[in-house]
């Protein structure tokens, strides 16, 4: 039992949650996963490669990551960071699920917990990245933290109860089933296990290296004080992630639309998000100062500049 520990949006400490007394379990379906979709797609590179498969992966990889993981799950689901009509809402959280990691229920719940960890005195190395290199992509791509004493987890009523998130958390997996139908019919093989089994796979093991190498080290313009781990920008994979790679300042305004705050900064899915506005399908978009500091905010890089858009 840990008495200092805190809540989140939706992470409850109980009266006997630790934090940090937990093992590393072994998950075999998401092994079998990963590697079924590392094979896949190594075959289409080996033996079906072509120009029209590998524009398949880099169009596919771009809306889903882009449009689905990085703006549907991460930012609009996540973090509320902007409104939608839900449609818009569904579309672009479907488009987050043919990424291949969760359904939206598993997504959320797997980063609000690392989220709640990382705001205690005190986190294990698991949900920190702070493991070595390929430790740390054993641990994150193939294993899970089990805590002795979890946290409660709630997920807003609204979202748990709809129909839409229901089923894609129930058949996240089997998703990529009807997209794989439709490259095989139109493309074969090549277009199939690009398109589907190594954007997966590539997805899967981008994510976790850009995840891991940004709570290492990298540009920081701000930091929490009094927490144990850092979030660091990565400007150079800005482009090929959307955004996503500048997590120090995701950590810094955890709740802002647009990660990409400092003059120079690249973020894509933010220009998404002002298109929708501009066809007038998304509103009340958030920025760094829409919310109050975070305790312990501080400013470490005071010759950076903020962007125009860091509304």
């Amino acid at each position: 039992m840990q008495s200092d520990l805190i809540a989140t949006k939706r992470v409850f400490p109980t009266a006997s949650t630790s934090a940090t007394e937990g093992k590393i379990v072994l998950e075999t379906t998401k092994t079998l996963w990963l590697l079924s979709m590392t094979a896949g797609g190594l075959v289409g590179v080996l033996f079906f490669a072509s120009w029209s498969a590998l524009a398949v992966f880099l169009v596919l990889t771009a809306i889903t990551i882009c449009a689905g993981h990085s703006v549907g799950m991460h930012r609009l689901l996540i973090h509320r960071s902007f409104k939608t009509p839900i449609w818009v809402e569904h579309l672009s959280v479907y488009l987050g699920t043919l990424v291949g990691m969760a359904g939206p229920f598993g997504m959320i719940q797997a980063h609000d917990v690392r989220d709640w960890h990382q705001h205690q005195q005190s986190c294990p190395p698991h949900p920190s990245h702070g493991a070595s290199f390929f430790k740390d992509a054993f641990w994150q791509l193939c294993c899970s933290f089990k805590l002795t004493d979890p946290p409660a987890f709630r997920i807003e009523p609204n979202v748990e109860s709809d129909r839409i998130y229901r089923f894609l958390e129930a058949t996240w997996m089997w998703q990529q089933l009807p997209l794989a139908m439709i490259l095989f019919a139109i493309g074969g093989w090549g277009w199939l296990l690009w398109g589907v089994c190594l954007r997966v796979s590539v997805s899967l093991i981008g994510h976790w290296a850009v995840g891991h190498v940004a709570h290492h080290g990298g540009h920081q313009g701000w930091s929490v004080e009094g927490l144990p781990v850092q979030g660091y920008n990565l400007p150079r994979l800005a482009l090929i992630t959307f955004g996503e790679s500048l997590h120090g300042n995701h950590h810094a305004f955890p709740h802002s639309a647009n990660l990409g705050i400092e003059a120079g900064q690249s973020d894509l899915g933010f220009l998404l998000i002002k298109f929708l506005e501009a066809v007038g399908l998304a509103s009340d978009i958030q920025g760094p100062k829409s919310a109050p500091a975070r305790q312990g905010l501080r400013r470490t890089d005071p010759l950076a500049e903020m962007s125009g858009s860091a509304h």
